[in-house]
């Protein structure tokens, strides 16, 4: 059993959710030779979160960063509001799709269905890049 943990720093992203599975499959050249295994992937931030969502279709996430800000609307009265409107929204977000995500690896691909893809949402409107923790574990 093999194990590999790598940090990557992604790209800065506007608001909104984005795939980012090419970013983690470029990061991991070494997924080839897993026969079966497990990805792990954490995102570093609070007011960020990881979804596994539509891969074909750039109007789903469009849709589902719009349903995001119905539900945690800015202009609710919340009480932590020192950095900025956004920010409380954010964690909300956050909290709402988690900041882990778990894919299935055989024979040196993740099991993603057709149409699935790795998406970071990016909840604030100013956000520094986000920091991932990518750890594979499986056997060759």
């Amino acid at each position: 059993m093999a194990w590999l943990q790598k940090e990557i720093q992604l790209p800065s992203f506007p608001k909104g959710c984005h795939s980012i599975s090419r970013h983690v499959l470029e990061a991991l050249p070494e997924l080839a030779k897993i026969r079966i295994g497990l990805l792990h992937i954490f995102v570093k931030h609070t007011s960020a979160s990881l979804t596994i969502n539509e891969n074909a279709d750039p109007s789903v996430l469009v849709d589902l960063d719009r349903v995001l800000d119905t539900l945690a609307d800015e202009n609710f009265p919340y009480y932590h509001r020192e950095e900025g409107v956004d920010d409380m929204p954010a964690h909300v977000k956050a909290s709402l799709f988690g900041s882990s995500l778990t894919v299935p690896i055989r024979d040196g691909q993740l099991l993603l269905g057709t149409w699935q893809g790795i998406c970071l949402c990016e909840h604030r409107s100013r956000a520094p890049r986000r920091k991932i923790v990518l750890t594979m574990q499986g056997e060759g």
